[in-house]
């Protein structure tokens, strides 16, 4: 890696010869601003003049906070973009005072001999910090006067140190830190250590000897680390840590925007995780548009609840795919889905940013399927309309310590949740294993329930998409590390509200094996069959086969961290079993059981029998006369 030369923090000012950028490839504007507005000033100053509703109430928030009223999280950087667009200096004045204080209250710290506050937390906040600074150094160039050495000097180390955790020092104090997630592009932090350096080059290439060098450092971690990573890690878009810590990809989106209007360079089109992650975006989101599917930890709202930070997700793929036949879909979510504005005053900016010319149209017509398998994340729907039937099963990589012990697991939801991920009724939202999820949870001959492991990877090795029907199989095993000889889920989902899971598993003797589901009401039992309602419906589960006995499990009883939420188990002994189970909305089927294997579902005067092999992924479907033998091989969806 080429690394910057150190600066040691100084608030005196210095003067110094600003040396020509020596850089190929993108071109990298000579004069402020360079970033971002050489692109759209003339598209956001005519937003401003016109008074649009985006740019009236972005203007009233950053007038409120010039003025000094206290709005939340409001970063120094959107009023410097005002003084940029309005020549007012009302703007600018307030910008750098800011950013003063914070290079002044960092070098306090230091001077005491602590780590300044940028450094926190693993430096995770230094693309917010520094990135501000950064910002508010180009937009506000002619303000920032003698401050700029201290600044850059500041900025400069803060960087250094991101990168170089072993060396990171302040004031030549050494200061190391773990170096968490540094060459990590699937975890959060790297967006944050990204932003930083990308801005801090941009803003200042040519103003200091050694700032270029972040230029250089940013393009070779993206040429380096994060695109062959997500090409080779993330097929089919999203995040392996879930929907949750996921959703900070909406800054690396977000870059790639602001290095595109700076420099001319389409980063985004550079992996196709980028625009596959709008797909992705759109099947996650249940029917109603007003929640994600919660995967993998949720500590700001465990409930996946759409937020301004989901919406700003889609903005940026949309900017950033403008023409694409997605872009008017995913504005035609936004539009109807529960966040059709921002709903915070410091989010406020994205909604001026990227009021486009993007139309939107409808969902319709889009595939009702998706697979993603770098996340592992399966999604179904029954239709379109709010009030569709929605189906995930999630079997894929398990990497992320902000993901989940759900490989396997099952959701449903219909005019809200029937199945669920029990993390939503969490206080946390941090409920990582597995008996917080819908799926065969194993324990071993002493009792132990048996952990999913990190680093290992569950697998989906039949898929098909059918008139009416979905069939998936995933191999379970290999995320138990060995401990489990055999360990496969498969379904078929026959719309709109049919789903048959059949599950073979080889466990330890001595042991339990116990098919789950995680219920947001109690679960109510009945022998072989157990009804949950929710969302004005009633899902009935019916055991066929095997012989166990039935439970229910409040997650609240005995653990502070829940707040609601239940668990149907059915547990039976370890060994060699077969599971059959029909899920059923509304009553859609009468079951009959043919054998442990085979059941006949009689539906609205038509008849259908699903077959599974006992003993190797494979199913067989006949309905209407027709046999269709589904076996093996992951067939693609059509978009």
């Amino acid at each position: 890696m080429r690394r910057a030369a150190l600066f040691t923090l100084a608030l005196a000012a210095c003067a110094q010869e600003a040396s020509g950028p020596d850089v190929s490839g993108p071109s990298f504007p000579e004069q402020h601003p360079r970033i971002y507005l050489p692109a759209h000033r003339e598209r956001l100053v005519a937003a401003l003049e016109a008074r649009t509703p985006e740019a009236q109430r972005f203007r009233e928030i950053a007038d409120r906070w010039v003025a000094g009223d206290d709005v939340y999280a409001f970063p120094a950087w959107q009023a410097a973009l005002l003084g940029q667009l309005t020549g007012e200096p009302a703007y600018c004045t307030a910008a750098v005072a800011a950013i003063h204080a914070q290079v002044t209250d960092a070098a306090k710290a230091i001077a005491r001999g602590d780590a300044p506050a940028v450094a926190s937390d693993s430096y995770l906040e230094v693309g917010e910090l520094v990135g501000d600074l950064a910002l508010v150094f180009d937009w506000c160039y002619g303000a920032v006067g003698d401050k700029a050495d201290a600044w850059l000097q500041y900025a400069n180390q803060a960087v250094h140190n991101v990168w170089n955790p072993e060396t990171a020092s302040w004031a030549g104090r050494a200061m190391p830190w773990t170096g968490w997630a540094i060459d990590d592009p699937s975890d959060n932090y790297y967006y944050s250590f990204l932003r930083a350096t990308m801005l801090v080059g941009l803003a200042t290439h040519g103003e200091r000897p050694g700032m270029d060098a972040w230029l250089d450092v940013f393009q070779d971690k993206l040429d380096r680390q994060l695109f062959p990573t997500f090409d080779a890690e993330l097929s089919g878009g999203g995040s392996r840590e879930g929907t949750g810590y996921g959703v900070a990809m909406r800054g690396l989106f977000e870059l790639y925007d602001l290095w595109h209007a700076s420099t001319g360079e389409p980063l985004a089109s550079r992996t196709p995780h980028t625009r596959a992650s709008m797909l992705a975006f759109i099947h996650a989101t249940v029917p109603t548009l007003d929640r994600i599917a919660p995967i993998g930890d949720h500590s700001r709202d465990s409930t996946a609840a759409l937020f301004d930070y989901h919406r700003n997700y889609a903005q940026e793929l949309i900017a950033l795919f403008p023409d694409d036949p997605l872009a008017p879909r995913l504005a035609a979510l936004l539009a109807s889905s529960s966040v059709p504005r921002m709903s915070q005053q410091f989010m406020a900016v994205y909604d001026f940013l990227h009021a486009t010319d993007v139309a939107p149209t409808t969902l319709d017509g889009l595939g009702t399927a998706f697979y993603a398998p770098g996340t592992g994340e399966l999604f179904a729907r029954s239709g379109w309309d709010q009030h569709a039937t929605w189906l995930s099963l999630i079997a894929g990589p398990y990497t992320q310590s902000h993901a989940h012990q759900d490989q396997g697991s099952l959701m449903l939801y219909k005019d809200g949740w029937l199945a669920y991920d029990a993390v939503i009724d969490s206080r946390s939202g941090l409920r990582q294993e597995v008996g917080a999820h819908g799926t065969l949870r194993i324990t071993s001959a002493g009792g132990e329930e048996l952990a999913q492991e990190t680093g290992t990877a569950a697998r989906v090795v039949a898929l098909h998409r059918g008139a009416g029907y979905l069939h998936v199989a995933a191999d379970l095993a290999p995320v138990y590390g060995g401990a489990v000889p055999k360990l496969e889920r498969e379904v078929v989902y026959l719309e709109p509200n049919l789903v048959v899971v059949f599950d073979r598993a080889r466990t330890p003797v001595g042991g339990e094996q116990i098919w789950s589901l995680a219920t947001p009401v109690s679960p109510t039992l009945a022998a072989a069959r157990s009804e949950i309602r929710g969302g004005g419906h009633v899902l009935t589960v019916e055991r066929v086969s095997p012989e166990a006995s039935a439970s229910v499990h409040s997650f609240a009883s005995g653990d502070d961290d829940f707040l609601g939420g239940f668990r149907l188990d059915e547990t039976a002994a370890g060994g060699d079993r077969r599971w059959l189970h029909v899920l059923s909305i509304d009553n859609a089927a009468a079951v009959t059981k043919i054998d442990a294997t085979t059941v006949e579902l009689s539906m609205g005067g038509q008849t259908v029998r699903v077959h599974f092999e006992p003993d190797s992924v494979g199913a067989t479907l006949v309905r209407g006369g027709q046999t269709t033998r589904l076996g093996a091989g992951v067939d693609d969806l059509p978009e």
